[in-house]
């Protein structure tokens, strides 16, 4: 048996351990890793991107993040807290909080000057020129920062099998005790995530392509709002 014949198996995809299950499991740490960075990421961001203060503390924040082994620190999490889904996932959010992070900040700061310089001269206040204007113009960075979050985060999930939890990264440490019989089983998880990490990516992508269109439109309103102030007021 192949990893194909494997997937083609109706009996990998029913039971506890079946292949919907593991999916279902390994999306479900995905997402709540990537949100839990993001309800982290997002704001701290804004404030760093509308103040143009703490670069220098994200860069480097964000930079120790990522040089973490994420092994390591699943080993250190588990030791804390034990075997289960929350270790795995707290794990994996500090996997995906520095490109979140660093979009954010970038996205932000780098709003559009024309369109922040409208929304001051119509009297916003600070919090309604970040909400109205300049979150508005950083969405397709913040999304792409989420896209690349998604995608290391989805690759990275496998661990949770180290941790006693599931995920599809329970074919690859099972099918590793079952011998070269566990061959397909570990090629089929290895598949599945890859797959996964590829739709993923397309449905963010889509979404970022789709919002850096928007952008443009707001871009070109806020330009023409300006300008017709301009003209009332001379």
């Amino acid at each position: 048996m192949n990893a194909f014949s494997y997937l083609l198996d109706p009996n990998s995809w029913s039971g506890s351990g079946g292949i919907w299950v593991r999916l279902g499991e390994h999306l479900g740490y995905s997402v709540a890793a990537v949100l839990l960075a993001a309800v982290v990421a997002v704001p701290v961001g804004v404030v760093v991107g509308h103040t143009r203060r703490g670069d220098a503390v994200v860069s480097g924040v964000s930079n120790a993040a990522r040089a973490i082994p994420t092994l390591g620190l699943l080993v250190l999490v588990v030791t804390l807290l034990g075997t289960g889904q929350l270790p795995v996932v707290l794990a994996l959010a500090v996997l995906a909080v520095p490109p979140i992070l660093v979009n954010t900040a970038a996205g932000v700061r780098g709003a559009d000057a024309s369109a922040v310089h409208a929304g001051r001269a119509l009297g916003m206040t600070p919090w309604q020129l970040v909400r109205g204007v300049e979150l508005p113009l950083a969405l397709p960075l913040i999304i792409s920062g989420l896209r690349n979050a998604s995608l290391q985060v989805v690759a990275t999930a496998t661990v949770a099998a180290l941790a006693a939890a599931g995920g599809l990264g329970r074919f690859v440490v099972d099918g590793q005790g079952l011998g070269p019989g566990g061959y397909p089983q570990m090629f089929a998880g290895a598949l599945l995530v890859a797959l996964m990490a590829i739709v993923i990516d397309l449905l963010l992508g889509g979404l970022g392509w789709w919002l850096r269109r928007r952008s443009r439109r707001v871009r070109r309103g806020d330009r023409s709002e300006l300008d017709a102030l301009e003209q009332t007021r001379s």
